[in-house]
């Protein structure tokens, strides 16, 4: 008789919602999923937000250049990799150079929105997160760009690197860099295109439990082949904006799920269970 007052205390003190099939207190993800017109204003208004940026930090062109020097001399002193040995990689195949501008044109955007909308769709709990990181990982890049305007190598004679999208094609740039109204040409630190891309493989790294998961990777990896093969951007670029990303990770972590509390019997099944066991009770046809 003890163990059933036990569960009638624990099923009076379980709320059931009017269907009987969940619990109240129950918080599935999907209840974390915020409304849909206020975060298509927000993310229209963020993305505003980075194209005004990027416009403010225009022009510049001689602290650009001066700039762009002072990183390839860094690079050099520090031993890194040149960038035209992955350049050299590339020019082999003209159809892989054409692969590689097209990536570098037409994949930023639509896989960083694309990433953001399976979220909110499939794991709110995970979109907030990274909808946050994001914001706050562009608001700090455009921050840089401002402060530390920057020629990508293709644009800087030192680097004999070859401007692969002007003379392949496709290119998203034009081509006096310094009237472009469309783009900033001089906002190569740090890089977005890798930024972004690192958010992606390992927010989908995160928010599933495929086995194959880990291939989500290969879109970071497959664009910074990209961006300094093309000679877009320098390994600088990414280094910085992966230390930004890992500081912003660290600050803005993902908050924990709601535990999820098991359905409840119905209260006449509660019932039953209590007759039963004290129907079966040693002494109870005495």
């Amino acid at each position: 008789m003890r163990a059933g007052v036990r569960r009638n205390a624990s099923a009076k003190g379980h709320r059931v919602n009017d269907t009987g099939n969940t619990p109240a207190d129950r918080k599935p993800d999907t209840f974390a999923r915020p409304p849909l017109v206020r975060e298509l204003l927000l993310v229209v208004g963020l993305f505003l937000v980075y194209k005004l940026g990027r416009q403010a930090a225009n022009g510049h062109v001689d602290e650009a250049f001066r700039n762009a020097g002072h990183v390839w001399d860094a690079e050099r002193a520090a031993h890194l990799p040149g960038e035209g040995a992955v350049q050299g990689l590339l020019l082999h195949d003209e159809t892989l150079i054409h692969l590689a501008n097209t990536y570098y044109a037409t994949v930023h955007f639509p896989a960083t929105l694309l990433f953001l909308v399976w979220l909110y769709w499939r794991s709110p709990r995970h979109y907030v997160w990274a909808r946050r990181v994001l914001a706050a990982l562009t608001g700090a890049a455009l921050a840089l760009h401002l402060l530390f305007p920057l020629a990508p190598p293709r644009l800087l004679a030192a680097t004999h690197l070859v401007d692969t999208g002007r003379v392949y094609g496709p290119s998203v740039y034009g081509a006096q860099p310094a009237a472009d109204s469309m783009a900033n040409q001089f906002a190569a630190m740090p890089s977005l295109h890798f930024g972004w891309a690192v958010m992606v493989g390992v927010g989908l790294v995160v928010a599933t439990r495929s086995r194959w998961r880990w291939l989500w990777l290969l879109h970071p990896a497959i664009t910074l082949f990209v961006i300094v093969a093309t000679a877009n951007h320098y390994w600088l670029d990414s280094i910085v904006v992966a230390a930004l990303l890992s500081v912003t990770l660290a600050a803005l972590r993902l908050p924990r799920a709601e535990p999820v509390r098991p359905p409840q019997p119905w209260p006449s099944v509660v019932r039953q269970r209590e007759h039963a066991a004290a129907y079966a009770a040693p002494g109870a046809h005495r």
